[in-house]
């Protein structure tokens, strides 16, 4: 993780006192299409089949996700390790199959536990 925690660096300096312009300036509203763009590109690479540019496009994504992190967090709202933290811990809730002792024999099966569970979430909020 090494290399992700210095990804990280990089993009608060690129927003810090002596950072980028164009960066300093971005909101998450403003970067709403870029994000947009990007994971269009994801997509294209896919359908392209076209593993060098899929790995830069997927590089542009996660560049879309710590900068929106990074502004969050500037922000006082959240970081980008609570970003990490909460989609892990979801991984795991919802998978009780794997990490817990629910057993399932099909994606089916696998897909309707995520739906129940995520049900179940969204209406303990």
């Amino acid at each position: 993780m090494e290399i992700f925690d210095e990804f990280v660096k990089t993009i608060a300096m690129l927003r810090g006192e002596n950072g980028c312009p164009w960066d300093i300036k971005q909101t998450h509203e403003s970067l709403k299409e870029c994000l947009v763009e990007e994971t269009g590109e994801v997509i294209e690479a896919i359908d392209k089949k076209d593993d060098e540019n899929l790995c830069e496009e997927l590089g542009d994504v996660l560049l879309q996700v710590v900068m929106h992190a990074q502004i969050a967090a500037e922000e006082g709202r959240f970081t980008i390790e609570d970003v990490i933290r909460g989609v892990n811990e979801k991984m795991i809730r919802r998978h009780p199959h794997v990490f817990g002792d629910a057993k399932v024999e099909s994606v089916e099966e696998g897909l309707s536990l995520w739906e129940q569970i995520k049900k179940q979430e969204k209406e303990g909020k």
